[in-house]
């Protein structure tokens, strides 16, 4: 079955269910006590309807209510809007997408409540959003069995990620996991010989733009730098896009997660950007996105007929490469293999193999490129923390002395300051997970409500929001700085937050399903910023060269904490990343 095929399916079932049944029962119970309306026959099937509704939803609160009873627990808090089923609230969340700094409307929601887990019950629907460190730790370790990612979460991404490792639950995911692990093992993530390569083209490239001055998109250099590195790793292939067009500052336009280009790599950019974009709108949009989409077609098909233009031909590749090893009676080991090659030794499905591929490809590009943004933002933000991580660096590394994986290891501040990135500026700022179909309880935990000490109901088949972005900003957890980015919290007595409490801080997720590339895109990150040290030593924000509509509204200046001054527009559709790019200029002084 096509991918577009399920939620339209579905679609169609919610219609009947809602409206067709209502209707037919009315007209039974009519013609069978021969009842006649007249002209009241007209409203009476919008009023049937109607209250069918009510009777499935009250049917549905009592049951819940007297399920959280027999288990001792109560009901998560539940948002009240001012409309029916909180259409307000659902406005008001889509377009905070829009307007306002990334999470600032679900805090308000918190704050308000005062509570860190709440039920959004958006158009009569269960949507559960939580920050408390202990409601996340139950949905990705201690409770993980009582979670996937379900249904909803396929039917959204289907047509993008398909069968790969991001979009299964159970024995599927369990051997696609399986199958990727030893990839990843430590003699593979340590290639510093890749990360070189392109490290220095990446740098010469930067170093020539900064030689006339000229502001450079970090964000869109970033990601060429990951994706060329990445696709060798992957592929055996450089698919070099550092030498196609990059973004001119000033005349650049907003693409779907940064600036864009109109040449071969802008489009495959663009359309591995929109597949990502359409994925989070369709999960902002909730229970009934798929009646946004009724009337066109998915728009997945045209994004993945481009993706798949670039990577069929690689896939085709690498099975006759295959075909003809068999035929010579050669076979690949996992040390001399690329990932392609290892997929092509332990399957054969073209699908599987294509689906793999780009989970991988999103994870591999989008973590390190994101990461060595907000690196960079921050160095020009905190000129102080760059003079002092360019000094570790010259006093491991010298002014052209290549880390390897015991310098990086040894340079404590480096990793500090990645880790104060990683938890200001989260790869994934918001994720989800769904219940499974028998109901579970959070745990208790002392931000939500602590005077009532019970374990909260979670509803079956529910959409559980998280969102690390704001629990890794949680005052409540890491004082009343939070919002400040201060590297030595990880280097002096603060740290002891972190260590008693580890799941304050997941940028890499946690329990079984921890990403099994995070030491990969550590060593990557960290090699291209040892090499971005020794080449620069100023970084300056360049807000004349940002696409239209790009930097944040002066109303922001009014919102709380970081909102009020940040110089860069957070967004995030799947991974996060920076509205119209980064720009910024690079200097040496010395």
């Amino acid at each position: 079955m096509h991918p577009d095929s399920y939620y339209r399916l579905r679609l169609l079932n919610d219609f009947a269910r809602i409206f067709v049944a209502p209707s037919i029962l009315l007209c039974f119970i009519l013609r069978t006590a021969d009842i006649s309306l007249g002209f009241l026959t007209i409203p009476a099937y919008p009023i049937c309807i109607a209250l069918c509704a009510y009777a499935r939803l009250a049917y549905r609160d009592w049951q819940q209510d007297q399920e959280a009873h027999r288990l001792g627990a109560r009901r998560i808090p539940q948002v009240v809007g001012k409309w029916p089923g909180n259409l307000d609230i659902y406005l008001k969340l889509l377009k905070s997408t829009q307007t306002t700094y990334l999470g600032s409307f679900h805090l308000s929601l918190f704050e308000e409540y005062q509570t860190t887990t709440l039920n959004l019950r958006l158009l009569w629907q269960d949507v559960v959003m939580t920050m408390d460190e202990k409601h996340v730790q139950f949905i990705l370790a201690t409770g993980f069995n009582k979670f996937w990612r379900g249904a909803r979460q396929k039917e959204r991404m289907e047509a993008f990620l398909g069968k790969g490792i991001f979009n299964r639950d159970g024995d599927e995911w369990k051997a696609h996991r399986a199958l990727a692990r030893p990839f990843f093992a430590r003699d593979r993530i340590a290639d510093f010989e890749l990360f070189d390569r392109y490290t220095q083209s990446t740098l010469s490239l930067m170093a020539s733009l900064a030689a006339q001055n000229r502001p450079i998109d970090v964000q869109d250099i970033y990601s060429r730098f990951a994706l060329d590195a990445a696709s060798e790793f992957l592929f055996g292939k450089n698919v070099d896009t550092l030498s196609w067009q990059l973004p001119l500052p000033g005349t650049a336009l907003i693409g779907p997660k940064g600036s864009a280009t109109a040449d071969e790599f802008g489009s495959f950019a663009q359309a591995f950007e929109n597949a990502q974009v359409t994925v989070m709108r369709r999960s902002r949009r909730g229970y009934f996105w798929p009646a946004y989409e009724l009337l066109q077609r998915d728009p997945h098909e045209v994004d993945m007929k481009i993706i798949q233009q670039w990577v069929d031909p690689l896939v085709e590749r690498v099975l006759e490469n295959k075909s003809n090893m068999r035929k010579a009676g050669v076979q690949n080991s996992l040390d001399q293999s690329v990932f392609l090659e290892y997929l092509a030794d332990n399957t054969e499905d073209r699908k599987v193999i294509q689906d793999q591929l780009l989970n991988i490809l999103l994870a591999s590009r989008d973590t390190t490129s994101m990461l060595l943004t907000f690196v960079t933002y921050l160095l020009a933000l905190h000129p102080d923390v760059a003079k002092r991580l360019r000094a570790e660096v010259l006093q491991h590394c010298g002014v052209d002395g290549a880390p390897t994986f015991e310098t990086i290891k040894n340079m404590n501040y480096m990793r500090a300051v990645i880790n104060e990135t990683l938890r200001v500026f989260p790869p994934v700022p918001t994720n989800g997970r769904e219940s499974r179909p028998e109901p579970c309880l959070f745990p208790q935990s002392d931000g939500t409500y602590p005077e009532r000490p019970e374990p909260l109901y979670v509803p079956p088949s529910t959409q559980v929001i998280y969102l690390p972005i704001l629990t890794q900003r949680n005052p409540a957890l890491w004082g009343a700085d939070a919002d400040v980015f201060d590297p030595d919290r990880w280097l002096d007595d603060r740290l002891k937050i972190f260590t008693s409490n580890p799941m304050i801080f997941t940028p890499f997720s946690a329990g079984p399903r921890i990403c099994i590339g995070q030491n990969y895109a550590l060593n990557e990150a960290s090699f291209f910023l040892t090499r971005l040290l020794q080449q620069f030593d100023t970084f300056t924000l360049a807000p004349e060269a940002q696409p239209e509509g790009s930097l944040p509204p002066p109303e922001w200046k009014h919102g709380k904490g970081r909102e009020t001054y940040e110089r860069l527009w957070l967004n995030s559709a799947l991974t996060a990343y920076v509205k119209g790019g980064l720009w910024v200029r690079f200097g040496k002084q010395e």
